[in-house]
């Protein structure tokens, strides 16, 4: 795969509000995200082939995205989840910074 160039919104979610901060802290600490968001969100999914209904934290976490596959690890390293999704978009426009 090739690799994406240019800054993106990196997306992912986690079972708990203090697993959220763990993992916002340790890519901010370690610069693999120049700025992560977190809020409460209720869930409904499907995860081998029952209904789940859960309480979760999404992280929307702003990256330059050549090096997401760094990111992309120490959220997998710090993740609860069997199988977490680690989910990539490039941004295509913006305000000025």
């Amino acid at each position: 795969m090739q690799q994406p160039t240019g800054y993106g919104v990196v997306l992912v979610t986690v079972a708990s509000e203090q697993e959220a901060k763990a993992i916002l802290q340790a890519v901010v600490k370690a610069k693999l995200a120049a700025a992560v968001s977190l809020s409460p969100i209720h869930s409904i999914y499907r995860w081998q082939g029952e209904i789940h209904k859960e309480n979760e934290w999404p992280l929307v976490m702003k990256r330059n995205l050549a090096l997401f596959s760094t990111l992309e690890a120490k959220i997998t390293e710090l993740h609860s989840y069997q199988l977490p999704e680690i989910i990539a978009l490039p941004i295509l426009l913006s305000s000025p910074s």
